[in-house]
């Protein structure tokens, strides 16, 4: 059997700008905020997270952020950033580890709370101490 491309249309560019928008479907989640590659969903998530950069390639955002607001767009790229650190081999998580250049780190639930051993003691994830919270623009 043969392979047939499809008749999907691709951008239109001119002198490397775009001239045709770019269209999302259903299935790459938030189409208001969706990028290619990276799906975005809205759901409740624990204590206080804002988003969640997964490991099939989606971000999930809190609910209680506010669409369109500074504080969307300042979460959307911290979890950008992870996603891109994850692709290119950077970091890694399971559900006992997270590694960070190479180095691994343990991590546990202690009283209902996700932990990582980082320099000697338990610290909660998400901590801005972690190198791989660390954000070029600060925190």
């Amino acid at each position: 059997m043969g392979f047939k491309l499809g008749s999907g249309k691709t951008p239109l560019m001119d002198r490397g700008q775009i001239k045709t928008p770019l269209y999302f479907d259903k299935e790459s989640g938030d189409s208001d905020l969706s990028v290619p590659g990276t799906p975005i969903t809205r759901k409740n998530l624990r204590g206080g997270i804002m988003g969640e950069a997964n490991k099939d390639g989606s971000i999930y955002l809190n609910k209680k952020v506010e669409s369109g607001s500074f504080e969307e767009r300042q979460v959307l790229m911290h979890e950008m950033v992870h996603q891109k650190d994850m692709r290119i081999g950077k970091l890694e998580y399971g559900d006992d580890y997270i590694k960070w250049n190479g180095e691994t780190f343990p991590r546990q639930t202690i009283k209902n709370k996700d932990m990582i051993m980082y320099e000697g003691q338990w610290v909660e994830a998400g901590h801005d101490d972690f190198p791989w919270e660390q954000m070029p623009w600060g925190h």
